[in-house]
C-alpha cells in the first residue's frame, strides 16, 4: 500500500467517516455494557474505547501541548517541551481535567430518560475529527519534520471538501437543526483554537490537532447532553415527520 505524502495528506478526506464507525463501536458498546452494568460505569467502559481505540495518540498530544503551551515563555522554548517525551505536571492536570468532564458528561448522557443518547455517540468523535482537518486547512505547520508534515502537501481542497461534505451531512442526518448548530459551532470553536495556539507556538504540530480533538469531543459531549435532556438531538427524519 503507498502511503507517500500524498496520500497520507488526502487521508484527511475519511476522518469524519472513521469517527462514524468509532462512533458505531461507542454504541456496540453501551448497547452491551448498559445491559449488565449501570451508567457510571459503562461511561468508565467508553472513555477507556476511545482512549485504546486511538492508542492515546490524541491524549498524548493534549498533554503536550499543555506542557509546552503553560510551561514555556517562547515559542522555541515551548516547542522544545512539547517534543520531549517526559509529561510535566500541567500535561498531568489537563489530561486529567479532560478526562473528568468526559467521563462526568457522558454519565448524565447515558442517565437521560430520553432518546437520543446513540446519536450523541455517533456525533461527537465524527465532529471530533473533523475539527482536525480544518486546522489542517487553515493554520500552518510550525516544524519542519513531524507527525503532522505529510498532511501539509498539495491538492487537499478536494480532500478537504469530501471531508467536510460528510461531517456536514453526519450532523445533520444524525441531529436535525442541533446537529447543524453542532457542526458550526465547532468549526468555529477549532478555528478559535488553532489562531490561539498557532500564535503561540508559530504554527501548529500534530501534538495541536490531537489536543484540539480531545477537547473538541468533550466539547460535543456536554452541549449534546444539554440538547439530548431537551429533544432537540434527533434525526432528521424523525424531525420531518412531525411536519
Amino acid at each position: 500500500m503507498d502511503r507517500g505524502p500524498r496520500n497520507i495528506s488526502h487521508s484527511r478526506a475519511f476522518y469524519p467517516a472513521i469517527g462514524l464507525m468509532i462512533g458505531l463501536v461507542l454504541v456496540g458498546v453501551e448497547e452491551g455494557s448498559s445491559r449488565v452494568f449501570s451508567e457510571p460505569l459503562t461511561a468508565a467502559f467508553l472513555v477507556a474505547v476511545m482512549i485504546v481505540v486511538t492508542r492515546g495518540l490524541h491524549l498524548d498530544g493534549l498533554m503536550d501541548v499543555f506542557d509546552g503551551v503553560f510551561g514555556g515563555f517562547t515559542p522555541e522554548r515551548r516547542l522544545e517541551i512539547m517534543r520531549d517525551s517526559r509529561v510535566g505536571a500541567f500535561g498531568v492536570i489537563g489530561a486529567i481535567a479532560v478526562l473528568l468532564l468526559k467521563y462526568g458528561a457522558l454519565v448524565s448522557l447515558l442517565m437521560l430518560p430520553q432518546p437520543g443518547k446513540e446519536w450523541a455517540l455517533f456525533l461527537f468523535p465524527t465532529l471530533s475529527r473533523w475539527t482536525m482537518v480544518v486546522l489542517l486547512g487553515a493554520f500552518p505547520y510550525v516544524r519542519t519534520q513531524g507527525l503532522g508534515s505529510p498532511f501539509h502537501g498539495t491538492g487537499i481542497k478536494i480532500a478537504t471538501t469530501i471531508a467536510g461534505i460528510s461531517a456536514l451531512a453526519a450532523s445533520v442526518l444524525l441531529g436535525g437543526f442541533a446537529g447543524l448548530g453542532l457542526f458550526f459551532g465547532v468549526t468555529v470553536v477549532a478555528w478559535l483554537m488553532g489562531w490561539a495556539i498557532a500564535k503561540t507556538l508559530g504554527g501548529l504540530t500534530g501534538d495541536a490537532y490531537g489536543a484540539t480533538n480531545e477537547i473538541i469531543e468533550t466539547t460535543v459531549i456536554i452541549v449534546a447532553t444539554a440538547l439530548a435532556t431537551h429533544e432537540w438531538l434527533e434525526p432528521l427524519l424523525d424531525l420531518l415527520r412531525r411536519f
